[in-house]
C-alpha cells in the first residue's frame, strides 16, 4: 500500500492532462554561461535510526533466517494479476500453483506461526490440567517434599537456570519497552517530518516560475553581449580582417618607409656635400693665393744685407729653402661635382615616396572604420533578428506545460496536507493506544518476572540449609509462594500473549519482506514496471497513464531514480511527447535568421599599396647612380692637410728663427710674417679642415644609402608584388573567413543559451528529489523506520520473553518446592545429615 501511495504521489504530480515533453540529456554542452541558482530542501535524503539501529539489524538478521529466500516477484506479479481478475477459480492448476508457491515463500513465517498456534492453544490446556492437577494434590500439589540425595544440587540448577532464563527474559522485555518507547517517540515526529516536506513541496512549487524567470532573463545577457560585439564590430571583425592582413603588408610598408628615409638622407647628404665641395674650392683657391703672397712677402724680407753676413746668411738660406712647403692641396680644387647624383635625386623626390607609404598605412588602418559604415545596415537587421528570438523563447516558455503541472500539484498538494494534518491527531490517538497496549503487556511481562526475582531474592535468602521442609523459615516460604504466583500468572496470560506477538510477527515479517525490502533494493519497481501488469491494455503502466502512449518506456524505476538524482520534470517524465522543446527551441531555425542576416554582410576594402608611381620612384632611386660614385677620392682627400706643410709648426719655427736674428729689420719682417702665417692658418686651413670633416661624413652616408642599393630596391619591389597579390587573391577570402568567424560568434552566444535553456528545462527546472524524498518519507521513513521497525522489534522482545516464560515456569515449579514449608516430611534418625 505504501508503494501505491507513492505512485500516486508522483501521478499527482503528472496530472491526467499532462501536455508536454522534452529528452533530456545526460550530458549538458561542454561549455556552460549560466548555471541555475541552487534550491535548498529541508528533509534529510536519508533516515539514521542511531544506536537503536543495532537492535533493528538483531530483528533483521532473525527474519533472514526465518525468510531466506529472495524477493518473489514473479509470484507477486501473479498475484497482482489474480487480484485484478473479477472471480477466482481456486480449482485451476495454476492457482494450486500459485498457492503452493506463495506457502513456499512463507514456510519460514506459516511454521513459526504453526509453533505460535500450538503454543496459544497447549498453554491455557496445560495450565487448566496443571491446575486441577494440583488442586488434587497431584504433580507437585502434596505438601510433602521426599528427601533426596542430590536435592541441593538440584535447588542450586534449578535456581541458577530460572535466573538465566529470568535475565532473558527480562532482556525481551527490555526491547518491547524501547520499541514501545520508539513508536510513539517517532510518531510524534511525524507532523514535523510532514510539514518538512510540504515545505520543500512548497518550495518546489515556489522556485519553479522562478527559475523560468531566471532562464529568460539570461537573455537579456546573451543579447548584451551580442549587441556589444555587433556595436564593436569595427574592433572585432575590422580588428579580426586588420590583423590577418598585416603580416602580409606592414612589413613592405615598413621597408618602402625605411627606403623613403633613405632617399631623404640621401639628398641631404648630397646637398651638403655639394656646397661643401663649392665650397672647398672657394677655400683652397684663397688659400693658395693667400700662400703665394706670403711667400712674396718672404722672398722680400730676405734680401735684406743682414742676410750676407754670417751667421745670419745660414739662417736666411734654411728660410728660402723652406718657402717651397707653402702650397695649397691642388687635389682639392679637382674633386668632382655630384651635381647630376644630387639632380637625380631631386627628381626622384618630386614623387612624395613617404606621403605614399602613409597613405598606405592609413587605408590598412582605416579598415575597422570602413567595416563599420558598411555594415551599418546588416548590424540593425541582425539586432532586430535578435529581438525577435527573445519574443519567440519567451512564447515557448510560456507554453511550456510545467506551469499546469505546478497548478495541479499545487491542489494535489493541499489536499494531501490538509488530509494529512486532519489525520494526524487520529493517528496520534492511536497511537497513544498502541503505546497504552504495549505498556501494559511489557508491564504484565515485567510483574511475571518481578515474582520469579522476589521468588529467588527470597527463596535464597531466607532459605536454612539446617531446615526441615516443615520448618522453613517464612521469608523463604514467601519466595516459594512468588514463584507459583509468578507461575499462576504466566499460565494465565502467556498464551494472550503469544496471539499478540503472532498478529504483529505476521504482520511485521511480511511487510518488511514484501514492501521495505524491495522497496529499498528497488525490486518493487520492477514488479510494478512488468508490462500489462497493472493495465491489461498498456504495456507500461506510467506511459500509457500520462500520454496514452503504453509502448513508450516510462518505468517507476526510472521515474524515481531520476528523482532521487534532482533531475528535472520535464526529462524525467519524458514531455517531449506531448511538448518537444527541442522542435520549439529549433537552434537552426533561429540561428538561420542570424547565418540569413551575416550572409549579406559585405565588406568592401580598398587598400591603397604604392601604385605605379611609388614603384618608378623606387626604381628611379635605384638608377640615380650614387652606388656608383668613387668614394674613395673624396675620402682620400679628407685624410690630407690643406697645406703642404702645418702653417702652425712653420710659423713657429719661423718666430723661432727670427728670433735668433740680431734685432733690426729683417728679425721684425720676419716675425711678421710668422704672425701672418699663423693669421692664414686661423682663416684659411680650419675652414677647410672643417669641410673636408663634413665632406667625410656626407660620402659615409652616402656610402651606406648606396650600398646594395639596387639589391634592396629588387627585394623591395619582389615583396611589394607579393603583398600586392595578396591583397588582390585573399583579401575577399579573408574578409569571408573573419564574417564567418565573426558570425559563429554571434550565433556561438545563442546556441550555448538555447542548449542550456534546453538542458536546463529537461534536466533542472522543476526536480522532482522532493518528490522522491516524499515517497521514501512515507514508505522508507514513516512505515519502515518509525512503524514496522519498532513493531519487528515489539514482538520479537516479547515474543521471546513469551517463549521463555515456558521453561521459566517449569523450574519456578520446581525450585518451589525447595522454598515452600511443607506440611510433612520424611523422616529420618538423623535429619541434618539431609
Amino acid at each position: 500500500m505504501a508503494l501505491v501511495l507513492g505512485s500516486l504521489l508522483l501521478l499527482g504530480l503528472c496530472g491526467n492532462s499532462f501536455s508536454g515533453g522534452q529528452p533530456s540529456s545526460t550530458d549538458a554542452p561542454k561549455a556552460w554561461n549560466y548555471e541555475l541558482p541552487a534550491t535548498n530542501y529541508e528533509t534529510q535524503d536519508s533516515h539514521k535510526a542511531g544506536p537503536i539501529g543495532i537492535l533493528f539489524e538483531l530483528v533483521h538478521i532473525f527474519l533472514y533466517v526465518v525468510q531466506p529466500r529472495d524477493f518473489p516477484e514473479d509470484t507477486l506479479r501473479k498475484v497482482i494479476q489474480k487480484a485484478y481478475e473479477s472471480k477466482i477459480d481456486y480449482d485451476k492448476p495454476e492457482t494450486v500453483i500459485l498457492g503452493l508457491k506463495i506457502v513456499y515463500y512463507e514456510a519460514g513465517i506459516i511454521l513459526c506461526c504453526v509453533l505460535g498456534l500450538l503454543f496459544i492453544i497447549l498453554m491455557p490446556l496445560v495450565g487448566y490440567f496443571f491446575c486441577m492437577c494440583r488442586c488434587c494434590n497431584k504433580c507437585g500439589g502434596e505438601m510433602h517434599q521426599r528427601q533426596k540425595e542430590n536435592g541441593p544440587f538440584l535447588r542450586k540448577c534449578f535456581a541458577i537456570s530460572l535466573l538465566v532464563i529470568c535475565i532473558i527474559i527480562s532482556i525481551g522485555i527490555f526491547y518491547g519497552f524501547v520499541a514501545n518507547h520508539q513508536v510513539r517517540t517517532r510518531i510524534k515526529r511525524s507532523r514535523k517530518l510532514a510539514d518538512s516536506n510540504f515545505k520543500d513541496l512548497r518550495t518546489l512549487l515556489n522556485e519553479t516560475p522562478e527559475q523560468i524567470k531566471y532562464i529568460l532573463a539570461q537573455y537579456n545577457t546573451t543579447k548584451d553581449k551580442a549587441f556589444t560585439d555587433l556595436n564593436s564590430i569595427n574592433s572585432v571583425l575590422g580588428g579580426g580582417i586588420l590583423d590577418r592582413l598585416r603580416p602580409n603588408i606592414i612589413p613592405v610598408l615598413d621597408e618602402i618607409k625605411s627606403m623613403a628615409t633613405a632617399i631623404k638622407e640621401t639628398k641631404e647628404a648630397l646637398e651638403n656635400m655639394n656646397s661643401t665641395l663649392k665650397s672647398l674650392h672657394q677655400q683652397s683657391t684663397q688659400l693658395s693665393s693667400s700662400l703665394t703672397s706670403m711667400k712674396t712677402s718672404l722672398r722680400s724680407s730676405l734680401n735684406d744685407p743682414l742676410c750676407l753676413v754670417r751667421p745670419s746668411s745660414e739662417i736666411c738660406n734654411s728660410i728660402r729653402l723652406s718657402l717651397s712647403q707653402l702650397n695649397s692641396n691642388p687635389e682639392l680644387r679637382q674633386l668632382p661635382p655630384v651635381d647630376a647624383e644630387l639632380d637625380n635625386v631631386n627628381n626622384v623626390l618630386r614623387t612624395d615616396l613617404d606621403g605614399l607609404v602613409q597613405q598606405g598605412y592609413q587605408s590598412l588602418n582605416d579598415i575597422p572604420d570602413r567595416v563599420q559604415r558598411q555594415t551599418t545596415t546588416v548590424v540593425a537587421g541582425i539586432k532586430r533578428v535578435l529581438n525577435s528570438i527573445g519574443s519567440d523563447i519567451d512564447n515557448v516558455t510560456q507554453r511550456l506545460p510545467i506551469q499546469d503541472i505546478l497548478s495541479e500539484f499545487s491542489v494535489y498538494v493541499n489536499n494531501t496536507e490538509s488530509y494529512i494534518h486532519r489525520n494526524l491527531p487520529t493517528l496520534e490517538e492511536y497511537d497513544s493506544y498502541w503505546w497504552l497496549g504495549g505498556l501494559v503487556i511489557c508491564s504484565l511481562l515485567t510483574l511475571i518476572v518481578i515474582f520469579y526475582y522476589l521468588g529467588l531474592l527470597c527463596g535464597v535468602c531466607g532459605y536454612d540449609r539446617h531446615a526441615t521442609p516443615t520448618t522453613r523459615g517464612c521469608v523463604s516460604n514467601t519466595g516459594g509462594v512468588f514463584l507459583m504466583v509468578g507461575v499462576g500468572l504466566s499460565f494465565l496470560f502467556c498464551w494472550i500473549l503469544m496471539i499478540i506477538v503472532v498478529l504483529t510477527f505476521v504482520f511485521g515479517a511480511n511487510v518488511e519482506k514484501l514492501i521495505c525490502e524491495p522497496y529499498t533494493s528497488k525490486e518493487l519497481f520492477q514488479v510494478l514496471d512488468t508490462p500489462y501488469l497493472l493495465n491489461e491494455d498498456w504495456e507500461y503502466y506510467l506511459s500509457g497513464k500520462l500520454f496514452n502512449k503504453s509502448k513508450m518506456k516510462l518505468t517507476f524505476e526510472q521515474v524515481y531514480s531520476d528523482c532521487k538524482k534532482n533531475r528535472g520534470t520535464y526529462g524525467t517524465l519524458h514531455l517531449q511527447n506531448s511538448f518537444n522543446i527541442s522542435e520549439r527551441l529549433n537552434i537552426n531555425e533561429h540561428t538561420g535568421s542570424i547565418s540569413s542576416e551575416l550572409e549579406s554582410l559585405k565588406v568592401n576594402l580598398n587598400i591603397f599599396l604604392l601604385g605605379a608611381a611609388g614603384r618608378k620612384n623606387l626604381q628611379d632611386f635605384a638608377a640615380c647612380g650614387i652606388d656608383r660614385m668613387n668614394y674613395d677620392s673624396y675620402l682620400a682627400q679628407t685624410g690630407k692637410s690643406p697645406a703642404g706643410v702645418n702653417l702652425l709648426s712653420f710659423a713657429y719655427d719661423l718666430e723661432a728663427k727670427a728670433n735668433s736674428l740680431p734685432p733690426g729689420n729683417l728679425r721684425n719682417s720676419l716675425k711678421r710674417d710668422a704672425q701672418t702665417i699663423k693669421t692664414i692658418h686661423q682663416q684659411r686651413v680650419l675652414p677647410i679642415e672643417q669641410s673636408l670633416s663634413t665632406l667625410y661624413q656626407s660620402v659615409k652616408i652616402l656610402q651606406r644609402t648606396g650600398n646594395g642599393l639596387l639589391e634592396r630596391v629588387t627585394r623591395i619591389l619582389a615583396s611589394l608584388d607579393f603583398a600586392q597579390n595578396f591583397i588582390t587573391n585573399n583579401t575577399s577570402s579573408v574578409i569571408i573567413e573573419e564574417t564567418k568567424k565573426y558570425g559563429r560568434t554571434i550565433i556561438g552566444y545563442f546556441e550555448h543559451y538555447l542548449q542550456w535553456i534546453e538542458f536546463s528545462i529537461s534536466e533542472k527546472v522543476a526536480s522532482c528529489k522532493p518528490v522522491a524524498t516524499a515517497l521514501d518519507t512515507a514508505v522508507d521513513v514513516f512505515l519502515c523506520s518509525y512503524i514496522i521497525d519498532p513493531l519487528n522489534l515489539f514482538w520479537f522482545g516479547i515474543g521471546k520473553a513469551t517463549v521463555f516464560l515456558l521453561p521459566a515456569l517449569i523450574f519456578a515449579v520446581k525450585l518451589a518446592k525447595y522454598y515452600r514449608r511443607m506440611d510433612s516430611e520424611d523422616v529420618y534418625d538423623d535429619p541434618s545429615q539431609h
